[in-house]
């Protein structure tokens, strides 16, 4: 729904590795960098941007993600990458029937998910 989204970090080079690693699942690359930034998203279309800065956070910042296998993988990307765990994969029938999320902390503490509201 967003065009784009500006997240100031602490650590520019260790934020662009967790977001590299996490978001390569659900088709997002870096897409842009230089002048202290760095933006991730799909090809062509940079939606994440990074600027090194105080965190204006923390954030709630939801991916989607086009099935449940691409949810476990951001999970399993994002962990080792400096994500820490805030949720592992699985349904949260208390947002949707079918909302199938999972849930890691970037290295500023923001909560970061992936979210797939597909059956199945």
């Amino acid at each position: 729904m967003f065009d784009h989204i500006l997240l100031k970090v602490k650590d520019l080079k260790a934020s662009k590795r967790f977001y590299t690693a996490a978001l390569a699942p659900l088709g997002f690359q870096v897409e842009y960098e230089g002048d202290g930034g760095v933006a991730f998203g799909p090809k062509g279309a940079p939606a994440l941007w990074l600027a090194e800065g105080a965190p204006n956070g923390p954030v709630h910042v939801a991916f989607v993600a086009k099935t449940r296998d691409a949810v476990k993988d951001f999970y399993t990307a994002a962990l080792p990458a400096g994500g820490k765990d805030n949720g592992q994969p699985g349904l949260r029938p208390q947002y949707s029937a079918n909302y199938y999320g999972g849930f890691v902390k970037d290295p500023d503490g923001n909560n970061i998910e992936a979210v797939c509201h597909k059956e199945q």
